[in-house]
Order: structure tokens, then C-alpha cells, then sequence
């Protein structure tokens, strides 16, 4: 295996084993260039219409920066293989042992990547809602837990008043304007049932603890531990 293979692959905390890559240790901030096979990554091409496989090209060479003896920091770009649109990458790759080793066990610690506007992560098969889940799901990646709390409150937002709105659910106060969010999704929920059993059962706590996050009353870690509850959860049902 390259380390191409790994770098294409979804980041895990398992390392994996690779054919060495660097000719010689890079002391910090030292640099190299890396002939290691093909980069691809799939992402949705807005201008292409369709689902492809971006790449770094067969000849390509990627940028490597020393970090320590066990870690290193690699830059690349993948294009689209029908339009010129680019998505750049950065990793942060970790090695058991000396990372210049002739054979090398790696995993990817970090990858961020960012995405023009013509290109999505994945499919736009949820409609509107497609572009939010994106950046709700990179900004749990990076460990922003309060940004991607955000993305999926306005997500669970927009379903309620859609939902509401073709069952014809009545969701206006007296004062004619739209009644507090908690108030409308217990109502829509009583009539639709579109909230899970695993959440409706606990009173809405949850849901109580991200609008804490939205309106700035939790932390980054405390948005976290939810995220991670919130998809346990999903799972589960």
C-alpha cells in the first residue's frame, strides 16, 4: 500500500502500513516533495452535475513539511476530472515509529479541506438541506461542536416549518407572529410524530441543550459531548 491509499481513504485512528515516502528525515519546517501514487476523493461537482472522483493526476508530486520524527504535514490538490474546478487538502499524518522509515505504519490525525462554492461533499440528495449537513458534518470534523450545532438547528428548524406548513399546522400566536420554536415542534411533533421515541421521551432535553449552544450558553466541548449524543442516538433508532 501507498500512502495515496490512506490519504484517499476517510481518516481513521488505526494505523496502517505503507511503502516509505520520505528519502530521509525532515527536521522541522524542513520540506520534500512526494511521489506517492494518486490522491482521489469523491465530492459532488455543482458544474458537472454529478457525483465524481477528484484527483491529483498521475504525475502529480504533493508538498510534505516536517512536523516531528512521527509526524508530517502534507498539502494537495485534487480537480475535478471533467471542469477545472480544484479542492485543496490539508493532512496531519502520524507514524508509530521514525516516520522515515523504509516501511512506515501511518494514520491521518487531521484533514481539512476546503471546498469552492461549485463543489459539495457529497450528493445533493436532500435537497436544500444538502450544503448545511455538509458544513454541519466539516465543522464537527474540525472540532467546532457549537458551528456544527448551528448548521443542524437551522436544518431541524426549516423540516419543523415545512412539515407544519403542508399538514397545514397552525404554528402563528395571537400577536401573528410564529410561535417559540420549542412550542411549534412539540406541537408538529404531537400531530406528525417526527421526532424519534430516544428524544421525544427525554422531555426535549437535548434539544434544550443545543439551542443553549446556539445562543452562545455552552462551550465547544459541552457542544461536543452533544453532537456525539445526538448521532449515538440517530443511530440507535
Amino acid at each position: 500500500m501507498r500512502l495515496s491509499d490512506v490519504l484517499s481513504k476517510e481518516p481513521s485512528m488505526k494505523f496502517e502500513q505503507v511503502e516509505g515516502f520520505l528519502r530521509k528525515g525532515l527536521p522541522h519546517g524542513g520540506q520534500q516533495k512526494l511521489d506517492v501514487g494518486v490522491v482521489c476523493r469523491n465530492f459532488y461537482c455543482k458544474n458537472c452535475e454529478s457525483e465524481l472522483t477528484f484527483s491529483t493526476g498521475e504525475k502529480t508530486k504533493i508538498s510534505c513539511v516536517g512536523v516531528t520524527n512521527r509526524s508530517v504535514s502534507i498539502d494537495c490538490v485534487l480537480k475535478c476530472p471533467r471542469c477545472t474546478v480544484t479542492v485543496p487538502i490539508w493532512y496531519l499524518v502520524e507514524s508509530k515509529d521514525d516516520i522515515s522509515n523504509a516501511i512506515v505504519e501511518v494514520r491521518i490525525l487531521k484533514r481539512t479541506e476546503k471546498l469552492p462554492k461549485e463543489v459539495l461533499l457529497s450528493y445533493g440528495k436532500y435537497g436544500s438541506y444538502t450544503e448545511l449537513l455538509d458544513k454541519a458534518d466539516r465543522a464537527f470534523r474540525d472540532g467546532l461542536g457549537a458551528g456544527a450545532v448551528v448548521y443542524l438547528r437551522e436544518i431541524m428548524e426549516g423540516i419543523t416549518y415545512q412539515v407544519a406548513q403542508s399538514k397545514g399546522i397552525s404554528i402563528v400566536g395571537k400577536n401573528g407572529k410564529k410561535i417559540p420554536f420549542k412550542a411549534a415542534l412539540d406541537k408538529v411533533d404531537r400531530e406528525c410524530h417526527i421526532i424519534p421515541q430516544e428524544f421525544s421521551s427525554m422531555g426535549y432535553t437535548l434539544f434544550g441543550e443545543l439551542s443553549d449552544v446556539v445562543h452562545g450558553k455552552s462551550d465547544e466541548e459541552t457542544s461536543l459531548k452533544n453532537m456525539m449524543r445526538l448521532e449515538d442516538l440517530s443511530l440507535e433508532y
